[in-house]
């Protein structure tokens, strides 16, 4: 067991990094020392080499320059026979073989008595090749079938401007790989005996490290327990007896900061606790000492910390000190843009904080944007009494005339036709009130999908024209359709767009005066969409009402738009079936000038691709 714990123990790991450290640093060293060194050799050896080949090639130019016809047998042997002395006599590498080549490659002098053979013959070598192609840089390490490492240059011989033959040198490199492998045995053996003795070394720093550490674990065990009256030996003025000191003082303090940090710990748990809301924290005077980014964000403030809640929060000192006190649990308040329309309302929550022996030492404040909540619950409060004054008014038309009909107005023929063509106007449009709100639900829960079929647009578009022709002659209005070249087809569930169309022909019929005019348009605004739009030249709309047209039960004048019997949902359904095939609407308006309606839709292929 004692040997498991030595193991785990700081020791155990002191003494292995150490070793870690110096195995780790004698490795990259001898690395770089022995690749830096055979990097070196093998340089000096090549450009060894190098040396004696231009010096060679040098000497030889001369001569390899004569013509073999020019002279004569005699000249010639005695040509070769000085070649070969240079290329014995010049060459001080050992176990290197040199030879001298004209310049067809025809080896014509060797320094090895054994490669006499080889003269006269050609060297179809790569380099000799490149070399009396003018080449100069031609080297190459090669193993021969004996295993042995041999490097190659071959060097081009000029005379003038004019490649007159070769030198080719092959030596062996052996000896220097000798060399290196001697010197990495050598930085074995010198790394093996470091690791020794850094090992000794680890093990007598490592003890007088973990001596003090180990009596500054059983104080800490014992604060931990509660024991605060007892002090760590000082054993010295290094970092350790500096760690003893700190720790006695800290021990000492840590009594006194128990208290403190109770109060702190309920503060901070207030915070996280509501993090996802913006909170503030003040302290008793109510100047705010913390705040998360939230809070920040929805006060639009910078940095919140250093202001008073009364100027955060935009509140009176009055209500500021009821919630502080708890005898007010909520505060509404609102944030407004320079302009001065409302952007945003916040429900504010104080919490007080309380001391012991000290009473509120501080205020917590949640922040809860409810802007989109009181939006949502506004809509349904309109929404539910919008439907009720809709469907109230003609209810109490027909109860009248009904109760007129009762009271004897059947007997005149004449009358109670009146009243009952009455009564059955008012009915049809409860009919399209409810109608509209059903189609409108269906929307809304999705269960009204789409039947895509491919349409020719120019067709749809002079259809919905024809459909108000009586209409438009009733009103002198002149409709026009314009299609732009290209365009053909498109997918679409045809009942519902007909009915998006029909609604947005039907409300500038409305609001256009007699003899104006109606255009009805498709536009390509990009390869994958169709633009639609109806323009007419009527009445308009003014621009305080053109951010809500598209709202449920929205009229811009409702007496007028009452009488000539909409019920406020048309644009309503037209946006909602836009959406559902993926496309937008928009509407741009003048007053007194005209109204243009555009629905871009996407242009599909059968398969619902984008074309």
């Amino acid at each position: 067991m004692n040997g498991i714990r030595f193991f785990r123990s700081i020791q155990f790991k002191l003494i292995i990094i150490y070793v870690l450290l110096i195995l780790i640093g004698m490795q990259l060293i001898g690395v770089y020392f022995i690749s830096t060194m055979k990097t070196s050799l093998t340089t000096s050896f090549t450009n060894n080499m190098n040396e004696q080949a231009n010096l060679l090639s040098k000497i030889t130019a001369q001569t390899l320059s004569k013509k073999p016809e020019t002279m004569g047998a005699e000249g010639e042997q005695m040509t070769e026979e000085f070649l070969s002395m240079l290329a014995r006599g010049l060459f001080t590498i050992n176990e290197a073989e040199v030879q001298v080549l004209d310049a067809s490659g025809k080896v014509l002098a060797t320094s090895l008595e054994s490669q006499q053979s080889n003269v006269g013959k050609k060297n179809t070598s790569l380099a000799v090749s490149r070399a009396l192609q003018g080449i100069r840089d031609n080297e190459e390490e090669v193993i021969d079938e004996n295993n042995n490492r041999k490097k190659i240059i071959a060097k081009p011989v000029y005379y003038g401007v004019k490649i007159v033959g070769a030198v080719y040198l092959v030596a062996s490199m052996n000896e220097l790989y000798q060399t290196v492998d001697r010197i990495n045995r050598i930085f074995m053996s010198g790394m093996l005996i470091a690791l020794g003795l850094t090992g000794v070394l680890g093990i007598l720093l490592s003890h007088t490290i973990t001596n003090p550490i180990k009596g500054l674990t059983r104080q800490a065990a014992a604060v931990a327990e509660g024991h605060f009256d007892q002090q760590v030996p000082v054993l010295g003025d290094d970092e350790i007896g500096q760690l003893s000191e700190v720790f006695n003082d800290m021990t000492m303090r840590l009594r006194d900061a128990l208290s403190a940090n109770e109060e702190e710990k309920e503060k901070i748990s207030s915070i996280l606790a509501n993090m996802s809301d913006g909170v503030v924290a003040a302290d008793e005077h109510g100047m705010v000492i913390i705040t998360n980014r939230r809070a920040c964000e929805m006060l639009r403030e910078n940095d919140c910390e250093g202001l008073r809640l009364t100027e955060l929060f935009s509140m009176d000192e009055g209500q500021l000190s009821s919630l502080m006190k708890g005898r007010e649990k909520v505060a509404v308040i609102y944030h407004t843009q320079s302009d001065g329309e409302e952007e945003e309302l916040m429900r504010v929550t104080l919490t007080p904080i309380h001391r012991r022996d000290k009473g509120i030492s501080g205020t917590i404040a949640v922040l809860q944007d409810v802007t989109e909540q009181e939006r949502l619950e506004q809509s349904r409060r309109e929404f539910v009494a919008n439907v009720s004054h809709e469907l109230r008014t003609p209810l109490t038309t027909i109860k009248s005339y009904a109760e007129a009909l009762d009271d004897g107005a059947m007997v005149e023929q004449e009358l109670g036709q009146r009243f009952v063509g009455v009564i059955r106007n008012e009915t049809e449009r409860m009919i399209r009130l409810v109608t509209d709100l059903l189609h409108l639900s269906r929307l809304d829960s999705k269960q009204s999908p789409l039947r895509r079929q491919a349409m020719n647009v120019p067709e749809m578009l002079e259809e919905v024209a024809d459909r108000f022709s009586f209409q438009l002659r009733k009103k002198s209005i002149r409709a026009t359709v314009r299609v732009e070249d290209g365009i053909e087809t498109i997918w679409l569930d045809r009942d519902q767009i007909d009915q998006v169309l029909d609604n947005l022909v039907s409300n500038a019929i409305k609001y256009t005066l007699d003899g104006g005019r109606i255009e009805i348009a498709a536009c390509r605004p990009d390869l994958t969409s169709i633009a639609i739009s109806v323009k007419d030249t009527g009445i308009g709309i003014p621009k305080k009402d053109l951010s809500r047209i598209f709202d449920r039960f929205y009229r811009v004048d409702k007496a007028r738009s009452r009488n000539m019997g909409g019920t406020g949902l048309g644009l309503s359904i037209a946006r909602e079936i836009v959406k559902a095939h993926g496309g937008s609407i928009a509407l741009d308006s003048e007053l007194n000038e005209g109204t243009t309606v555009t629905v871009t839709l996407p242009a599909l292929q059968s398969g619902g691709e984008p074309s």
